[in-house]
């Protein structure tokens, strides 16, 4: 039920042929055909709310939430809806706290809206190393996840197979960065979203019409299945090995809540919307999008277990992470039709088009931020040399990532999922949160806030089990797990706050006040936007 016949990948390499061949069109005829910063950075913020909320449910709905979310609710249940769901919690976080403000106070990255009450090259510098550091781990993950999908639904094993894979999936997120900048990468989102979102919607009605539409007879069908009977139904089976299983799920959430509504990729879609009226509505549209589908992974998870049982799942993927297909496949049954086999096909090229859809707006927001922030940050820079060195830039961020993940595609790739997430949760978000909210943050405070997070995150994450200690570790033939957590966030977002905290203290009353008088000139802003609409 679960093997992918010659019809099935005929029509799925048919399929990722075209969406290659859709997508670069697209980025060409969509990209900027002059030299514009405002055009390559936010595309004149043009896109409609709809448009632009489709696009920000594209970047939350990454192969993290495909695969590895998909993978653990097959295996876990209840506590991969949990986990779910948290997904949808950090997007309401950052439509109610953060949306606005970055929108009023940001342009064309991080870094400028950090900088707005906090300026200083120290400042635009730390915050690139930051940008880079939270997205390139997720950037490796991505593209090594290209290899991994082609080579699964293609049926083949040759090594060199899968880093050729890699290789021209790299090229094509440099291409799609450089040359349709944020309009272009903006619609290959919006793309993924619609397709993803089609298709994911038709197998989840499959799969419940197998149960007679009813929930409860799912979730009983993959309890059984599961192996762990009600356990499944039940807190806890995510963790159960671990010394502090409740503290473990606390933590992990907290990374995804604050780290996915703080990363670099997704806050830069603030800055797209033309007014806060247009940022709210994108924001309730990528709400609702995201919301049905997690509804959607839930049902075809659990469906997976269903259907074919843990064993099975586990047995493709000791992590879960082809979850999403095994029950896509298992829904059609023993043998697929021909048009069950172009359905099938879109399902995987949703999935394709995910990975590298994901990979492009990262690699657009690292670009922005070294071109942006470090190298068109000195004085009397022209546009024109800017967008050349934004393009440049593209390039420098892909070369490495294209190398880290032909190198890296044999071993866990979890471990680098994480720190993303974690960084984000705890150096960008007390970052962003400081510098937003609080009157007397310094501009030492925010430095020791982004490299103390940062830090923290790096060194604890060494001590988990998910570099060593374990057999699915990235090293599993090595021992060096000293830290009781699987993710961070539990300790090092607590120290990104205090960092902030400590070093503001630490910068005497001279400088709080000042900041404090910087703030107040300019919290109206901040809060409320400028006095008069933005020219779009």
């Amino acid at each position: 039920m679960t093997d992918f016949d010659g019809s099935a990948q005929s029509w799925s390499l048919v399929a990722f042929s075209s969406v290659v061949a859709l997508t670069l069109m697209l980025c060409v005829l969509t990209g900027p055909d002059r030299d514009d910063l405002d055009e390559f950075y936010t595309g004149y913020r043009s896109l409609s709310p709809l448009r632009n909320g489709l696009a920000i449910a594209g970047d939350y709905i990454s192969a993290a939430t495909v695969l590895t979310i998909g993978g653990v609710i097959a295996l876990c249940g209840y506590d991969g809806v949990v986990l779910a769901l948290s997904t949808v919690l950090s997007l309401l976080l950052l439509m109610v706290l953060l949306a606005e403000p970055l929108h009023h106070t940001g342009r064309f990255t991080m870094a400028d809206a950090l900088g707005r009450r906090l300026p200083g090259r120290a400042v635009r510098i730390t915050a690139c190393v930051v940008t880079l550091a939270s997205l390139v781990p997720m950037m490796v993950v991505q593209l090594a996840g290209v290899g991994q999908l082609l080579a699964y639904v293609l049926g083949f094993s040759d090594s060199a197979m899968r880093t050729g894979c890699i290789v021209g999936a790299g090229t094509l997120m440099i291409s799609y960065a450089a040359i349709g900048g944020m309009r272009g990468t903006a619609l290959i989102q919006i793309l993924k979203t619609v397709i993803l979102l089609g298709s994911g919607l038709v197998v989840a009605g499959l799969i419940l019409h197998t149960f007679g539409w009813s929930p409860r007879n799912l979730f009983q069908a993959a309890a059984h299945g599961s192996g762990a009977d009600e356990n499944f139904l039940r807190y806890g089976l995510q963790f159960a090995n671990g010394p502090h299983r409740g503290l473990d799920m606390v933590s992990t959430q907290c990374a995804i809540v604050l780290g996915g509504a703080c990363l670099p990729h997704v806050t830069m879609r603030m800055y797209t919307a033309g007014s806060a009226p247009q940022v709210r509505r994108a924001m309730s549209w990528a709400i609702s999008t995201v919301t049905l589908f997690i509804a959607v992974i839930t049902v075809i998870g659990v469906g997976a277990t269903a259907l074919i049982g843990r064993a099975g799942v586990a047995g493709a993927d000791p992590r879960g992470n082809t979850a999403y297909l095994l029950g896509s496949r298992a829904a059609f049954g023993m043998h697929l039709s021909r048009p069950e086999s172009l359905l099938f096909a879109t399902v995987t090229t949703a999935i394709f088009l995910t990975l590298l859809a994901s990979v492009a707006s990262m690699t657009l927001a690292c670009a922005n931020s070294l071109a942006h922030d470090i190298a068109a940050a000195r004085p009397n820079v022209s546009p024109l040399r800017e967008m050349a060195l934004a393009r440049l830039a593209a390039l420098a961020v892909g070369l490495p990532v294209i190398l880290l993940a032909v190198i890296a595609q044999h071993r866990s790739l979890q471990p680098l999922a994480t720190v993303s997430f974690c960084l984000g949760a705890s150096a960008i978000a007390p970052a962003l949160v400081y510098s937003l909210f609080w009157r007397r943050f310094t501009r030492a405070g925010l430095l020791c806030t982004l490299i103390g997070g940062s830090v923290s995150v790096l060194v604890l994450m060494t001590g988990t089990n998910l570099v060593s200690g374990s057999p699915g570790s990235a090293f599993p033939e090595v021992d060096f797990n000293w830290f009781p957590f699987t993710t961070t966030a539990l300790v090092s977002v607590p120290v990104g706050f205090l960092c902030g905290l400590l070093g503001t203290v630490l910068s005497g009353r001279k400088a709080t006040a000042r900041e404090r008088e910087r703030y107040a000139a300019i919290e109206a802003v901040l809060l409320a936007g400028p006095p008069s609409p933005r020219s779009r």
